[in-house]
């Protein structure tokens, strides 16, 4: 047991432990021992905080020269140790990216993750600016779009969207000059490839090569159009960062705006526990992995030693804005907005289903299970999930029945439901707030009692298709409910969703079967 006047006054770090001696959270401090007293003599701790006060049975510290060096190295031992109460920046969703290919005729794809071969750019927030962008690309720099080089011209050449490098109609370095292109449009350099492009047009021109002149102005028209369309109204000569959060629940909902040159480049939002100096733990996590812009806009002051930090990081002044009027201000509020609207859109309907389950708890997370097969053949199940009111498609499941033989829906869903929750038990997992069957009384028994031979008490309920009932497991008769009642239309999204990518899957399978 540690002893409160062993402690030093200098600044450093200090590591909280519990009884097995594991790190359980890491703070940095001016001064440590006046900094670790006001865990012990304040009363009016967060929740998250009094848990972790009940755990401490030990103290350990590291000493500094300054808290600027208590910073950083407090910031390395949260990245070595990732002790459980600190703050975990993680994306509360992930965005998808546009990967460019290593290839000798690269290609531009979606990419869900980072594990391929090539550059990528993003995270894009929305899909249909990733798809208009993609779409943009190919169209305007026609680039092949086949995984493999064919051996002859396909569709995309005939009809001038490819210049078919199959057919040698282009040269690797011609094609990679498109490239480069390509690169800085993504880069946000638009202005930069059309005055390039201007260049070669008149090039082209006085060469008299007007098929290929007549192909960059195409080019151009169609940059000066995208750059219409991303160009806010705000013109800046560097970067800057706009940060704004709400606290709702316990827990902090925070987005990260990053703006290039006047341009929206990237859109971050996170969520975690709420504790105190939440802030500032996160600005130095955050900027410790990416880049630091000239300017960060916050809705509340930090100390001069974060910023010291970030202009060290960064290797030039950063100035840090707190604005009360004007038009920075109206940033704030924007973003603060884009809060509101990405995480609190969807809580009119989870509080309508919390109502009428008569539920203590807000179902932040539920997960929805269905079987799909064609007369008992390619039996498969489906597991979606919904995060705050919206399909989180990361987390959706698919299952293989190999339990079961012919029509036995009961069978099936206890299947999968064991499967899933052995799992989540196992490598303790995050379980759901909620667990909806598609299916009557029977389906819910049987998934039921997989979660009582698992000893875990999660809600759940089915909903039955021809009435649209509910069952609970205290009730022997179903429920009904007005079709107006939003809790029940939100029921209903999720069974849908969940049984549209059941017979996804079953259909993968028959053609497979087809094709074999």
């Amino acid at each position: 047991m540690f002893n409160i006047n062993d402690i030093p006054k200098n600044p450093g770090c200090y590591l909280f432990k519990d009884k097995k001696d594991k790190i359980i959270y890491i703070g940095k401090a001016k001064n440590l021992k006046k900094r670790i007293n006001t865990y012990f003599q304040k009363t009016d701790h967060d929740i998250k905080t009094k848990s972790m006060i009940s755990h401490i049975e030990n103290i350990d510290f590291m000493i500094t020269d300054s808290e600027l060096e208590a910073i950083i190295l407090e910031n390395t031992l949260i990245k070595k140790h990732q002790p459980p109460y600190n703050i975990r920046l993680k994306d509360a969703k992930s965005h998808s990216y546009l990967l460019l290919t290593n290839e000798k005729y690269p290609r531009v794809l979606i990419a869900r993750n980072k594990k391929a071969k090539g550059k990528y750019y993003g995270p894009f927030i929305s899909a249909s600016e990733r798809d208009y962008i993609l779409q943009f690309l190919k169209r305007t720099f026609q680039l092949r779009t086949c995984k493999k080089l064919p051996k002859k011209p396909c569709l995309r050449y005939h009809i001038k969207l490819c210049e078919a490098p199959c057919r040698g109609n282009t040269t690797s370095i011609e094609y990679n000059k498109k490239i480069e292109n390509i690169k800085m449009v993504l880069n946000g350099k638009i202005n930069e490839v059309i005055k390039k492009n201007k260049n070669l047009m008149n090039l082209y021109s006085k060469q008299q090569k007007f098929e290929k002149a007549l192909q960059i102005r195409n080019q151009i028209k169609a940059l000066e159009h995208l750059n219409e369309r991303q160009k806010m109204q705000r013109e800046k000569k560097y970067n800057e960062d706009i940060l704004n959060y709400l606290i709702k629940d316990e827990k902090i909902y925070m987005m990260l705006f990053n703006i290039y040159r006047g341009l929206l480049h990237n859109k971050n939002d996170f969520v975690f526990d709420n504790q105190n100096g939440f802030l500032e733990d996160f600005i130095i996590q955050y900027y410790n992995e990416n880049p630091v812009p000239k300017e960060l806009i916050i809705p509340e002051k930090i100390s001069d030693t974060i910023q010291d930090y970030l202009s060290q990081i960064r290797g030039s002044k950063v100035i840090v804005n707190k604005p009360q009027k004007g038009e920075k201000k109206q940033l704030l509020d924007l973003v603060l907005k884009n809060i509101e609207i990405s995480f609190f859109k969807n809580m009119e309907k989870i509080n309508s289903l919390k109502k009428i389950l008569n539920f203590q708890e807000t179902p932040d997370v539920i997960e929805c299970f269905d079987i799909s097969h064609i007369s008992g053949s390619s039996t498969v199940g489906s597991m979606v999930q919904f995060r705050n009111g919206q399909p989180d498609k990361n987390n959706y499941r698919r299952f293989k029945i190999k339990t079961v033989e012919g029509i036995d829906d009961t069978a099936a869903i206890a299947e999968i439901v064991r499967r899933r929750y052995s799992r989540l038990k196992r490598e303790h997992l995050e379980l759901p707030n909620l667990i909806i069957i598609d299916g009557g009384r029977a389906q819910l028994n049987f998934a039921l009692h997989e979660l009582e031979n698992l000893d875990l008490k999660i809600p759940i309920i089915s909903i039955a298709k021809k009435f649209e009932e509910i069952y609970i497991p205290i009730n022997m008769k179903p429920i009904r409910f007005s079709n107006k009642e939003k809790g029940l239309c939100f029921i209903q999204e999720i069974r849908d969703e969940a049984h549209r990518f059941a017979i996804k899957y079953n259909r993968l399978l028959r053609s497979k079967k087809v094709v074999e």
